[in-house]
């Protein structure tokens, strides 16, 4: 599939991603969706690593949703050190 379908990925999992996050974390969908990307891609191979779903396959249900815990996290570190400016 390739880093298209990683990007792809990412997109739809850092919409998912902001959503399921509450209240603001500043700079907006575009700011949000790239480090939504930055997640779902950290939590991807997180998930190929530990043998969850396939390795270069993103669209599988346990990649899906240790993706989407992954850009949460990264969501919830970005709203923490914005907040301390």
């Amino acid at each position: 599939m390739g880093i298209l379908a990683w990007i792809l990925f990412g997109l739809i999992v850092g919409a998912i991603a902001k959503f399921l996050m509450p209240g603001t974390q500043g700079g907006g969908w575009i700011v949000t969706i790239i480090l939504g990307i930055v997640g779902a891609l950290v939590g991807g191979f997180i998930a190929g690593a530990l043998g969850i779903g396939d390795d270069g396959n993103p669209w599988d249900l346990g990649t899906i949703g240790i993706s989407v815990l992954g850009a949460v996290l990264v969501l919830f570190i970005y709203g923490a050190l914005t907040r301390q400016r």
